[in-house]
């Protein structure tokens, strides 16, 4: 009896002893898995973390190189591309941006001023604006380097001084474009029976050689006297049209005229 006794005592104590064992290995095997877990989650965080940093290098590079990248600047015109300016030129001459007049001077009593926009000019300047409204090309006055007289008596003997002794004023303002413009309208004022002689120096400056000239005039009544032929003889390879004048008196009203004139040209840009 006590042999079975203890018989069944050593099993229940080597059951024990076994399980005691099992759980230990199980516990020791959950401890392994759990390490490896937790490492494996570490490993998984380290990936992550690896992984957003390159992709915020990767955008820090994509950000400079499209800041450096010349395709995210403005585009900068070509220089063969048109600059959009017109091929009609209106190149004028007149009394009133060639003279030191003051800028209160009173045009109403004043032979050839006018006002344009509050600023001085002349019967010319008024008209080569009515031309290049009508036209839409670009204005270009002429300028001396000297100016004229502030009263337009002593203007009248400068400019028979002028003519008289075959004086060529020199210019101020230059065209730096010519080439651009297949058309120029050349306006004046009526001086001693022809142009002024600060024409001829104009003239003289340029070739106006293929282009179209448009002559258009000024005066008390003298319309253009020998200005048409004159400019021909300046400008022999250049195609001279007959042009427009309009008496000093007629010019404030005289946008209408211009306007059907410059129409039935039939220019085009």
């Amino acid at each position: 009896m006590k042999k079975k006794l203890t018989a069944l005592m050593l099993s229940v104590v080597l059951t024990v002893s076994l399980a005691a064992c099992s759980g230990g290995q199980q516990a020791e095997h959950a401890d392994e898995a759990s390490e490896t877990l937790q490492q494996a989650s570490e490993e998984s965080e380290q990936t992550d973390n690896s992984g957003a940093g390159s992709q915020t290098e990767e955008q820090e590079t994509t950000q400079e190189s499209s800041e450096s990248e010349p395709g995210t600047e403005p585009p900068a015109l070509s220089e063969e591309e048109p600059d959009g300016g017109s091929n009609i030129l209106i190149a004028y001459f007149t009394y009133g941006e060639n003279a030191e007049l003051p800028s209160d001077v009173d045009a109403s009593t004043t032979a050839s001023i006018q006002l344009l926009n509050g600023e001085v000019t002349g019967n010319t300047g008024l008209m080569a604006h009515m031309v290049a409204e009508a036209s839409g090309g670009d204005l270009f006055s002429i300028k001396t380097v000297e100016p004229y007289p502030d009263n337009y008596e002593d203007t009248v003997a400068a400019g028979e001084a002028e003519k008289n002794n075959g004086t060529y004023p020199e210019l101020s303002t230059h065209i730096e474009n010519l080439e651009q413009y297949d058309t120029v309208f050349v306006g004046f004022p009526n001086w001693w029976y022809g142009m002024p002689m600060v024409m001829y120096s104009f003239f003289e400056e340029y070739d106006f050689s293929g282009k179209t000239i448009i002559p258009f005039c000024t005066s008390g009544g003298s319309a253009f006297s020998d200005a048409i032929d004159e400019i021909k003889n300046a400008e022999p390879d250049a195609e001279v049209l007959d042009g427009l004048h309009i008496g000093g008196s007629s010019i404030s009203g005289a946008q209408d005229r211009v306007e059907e004139w410059v129409d039935g040209l039939g220019l085009s840009e």
